[in-house]
């Protein structure tokens, strides 16, 4: 009987354990589900989850810059009793309210890629540093430039008007990257080199890249240096020079480092490109959701740094002397891993 009650109250607590497990769950939300780089993030987090037997649900918005998608989202992990919400925010400050909701709530909120406004509004923030990857493809551009960089006529091609933490860390650490005088690197746009001939918005996308480009070479069709956002941007951009038959005196430079770009790298659309690695943006942060379930404990930022950093590589296949970069070959092996 004694043996029989032992073997009964070890199942029960097999099966807590389990349930336990089961138990916990969290939430995605992207920008869109369509750009390739938050489609990457979206794998990375649902095999980790799947791995942790962790209950995830997804959610994105319809285009980039849709608060109002992504904070019904938040309402609805909320409501959803979730563990933790991995945000990759459209608004950086617009979304913060939210986030407040949902942190008093007693869910761990860590942001992906792009920090809120202000940064501790989250819990943590998982990215890649985007300032580094912005100064690694400036100090290329303007090696690769040489002595013709003094000269330089650069349009940028950002992502909107709202000006998102991730766009303007990249954009200034470009800017900074190859040289030029910063005004207030906490925005775009007010900076006085007379080299910058304007700066643009995309969307992130390659329809918004070309009419951004177009916009730019109106101003200026001399344009010999190009900033993108990301490769869907740049791509567009090409296109815009392609069609004035400048695309073999233009250089264009970018941010990702997904496999279709750095196959445009590949084949001399793009020029250099810093890539970074959402998979393992969303596998740390379902398994820090998965830490913080069991024992109470939130994730830690990078010595010295503000964030978690997931690590940035320049990819190129015209290295230049005193910048570090990675082959195409080495690009395409680790494209957004």
């Amino acid at each position: 009987m004694k043996k029989l009650a032992a073997a009964a109250a070890m199942a029960i607590i097999a099966t807590a354990g389990t349930a336990s497990a089961q138990d916990v769950s969290a939430c995605l939300i992207t920008k869109t589900d369509t750009n390739p780089f938050f489609v990457k993030m979206r794998e990375g987090a649902s095999a980790k989850a799947k791995e942790l037997g962790i209950d995830l649900n997804t959610y994105a918005g319809k285009v980039d810059g849709d608060n109002e998608t992504q904070v019904a989202a938040i309402e609805t992990c909320i409501a959803n009793g979730v563990d933790g919400i991995l945000l990759t925010p459209s608004d950086t400050s617009g979304i913060v309210p939210s986030v407040e909701q949902a942190r008093e709530a007693g869910i761990l909120v860590i942001a992906l890629d792009t920090p809120l406004s202000p940064t501790d509004a989250a819990d943590m923030t998982f990215a890649t540093d985007n300032y580094k990857a912005g100064v690694l493809i400036g100090q290329w551009a303007k090696a690769k430039m040489g002595d013709a960089a003094e000269d330089a006529k650069i349009g940028l091609l950002n992502i909107n008007i709202s000006q998102p933490s991730v766009g303007v860390l990249r954009n200034q650490g470009f800017l900074d990257g190859f040289g030029i005088e910063l005004g207030d690197p906490n925005k775009w746009g007010d900076e006085t080199d007379p080299r910058i001939v304007g700066h643009d918005v995309s969307a992130g996308a390659a329809d918004g890249g070309r009419t951004g480009m177009e916009n730019l070479l109106a101003i200026d069709p001399m344009i010999n240096l190009v900033y993108t956002i990301n490769e869907p941007a740049a791509a567009g951009a090409y296109e815009a020079l392609k069609a004035l038959g400048r695309e073999g005196d233009v250089t264009i430079v970018s941010v990702d480092g997904g496999c279709p770009g750095v196959q445009n790298v590949a084949e001399g659309v793009i020029g250099a490109t810093s890539q970074q690695y959402p998979l393992r943006m969303a596998s740390l942060g379902i398994e820090a959701i998965a830490k913080f379930a069991e024992t109470g404990e939130k994730p830690a930022a990078t010595e010295g740094k503000d964030f978690y950093d997931t690590g940035v590589a320049l990819v190129t296949d015209e290295p230049m002397d005193g910048v570090e970069s990675i082959s195409v070959e080495k690009g395409l092996e680790l494209c957004w891993g």
